[in-house]
């Protein structure tokens, strides 16, 4: 019993760590290195949201859809999970949870960036 056990918990927690790295990828746009998500998608951040915490609901979630975090997902190097008002999980990068942008329509479009003069495409270190 201990063996199906140790068994289990070992491919849970391998499972969980592929969510992490199936969330995101580093991609090159433009010759700047950015994250994305794993289609491709830009990753941003919004100045009205806090570290370790998401402002952006409704209409702004509906533009900005969050990069959700599958349940069990656990943090990864820069990256966290952030838990939202609705019970869902988000990815957050350096404590400041990442979206997409509606008006990107295919891998490398960075139309969000400076919208309003707060959101930022995520820049890879």
């Amino acid at each position: 019993m201990k063996t199906i056990t140790a068994g289990l918990a070992a491919l849970l927690l391998s499972t969980a760590a592929s969510f992490a790295a199936d969330a995101w990828k580093e991609a090159e746009v433009n010759g700047t290195k950015i994250y994305t998500d794993a289609n491709g998608m830009t990753l941003y951040t919004y100045d009205k949201d806090e570290k370790g915490k998401t402002n952006c609901y409704d209409k702004c979630a509906t533009n900005w859809p969050p990069l959700k975090a599958e349940a069990g997902a656990k943090a990864d190097d820069e990256w966290s999970v952030v838990d939202r008002t609705d019970g869902t999980k988000m990815w957050a990068y350096d404590g400041k949870p990442v979206y997409t942008f509606i008006k990107d329509k295919k891998a490398g479009d960075v139309n969000g960036d400076g919208v309003g003069e707060v959101w930022h495409i995520v820049k890879a270190d």
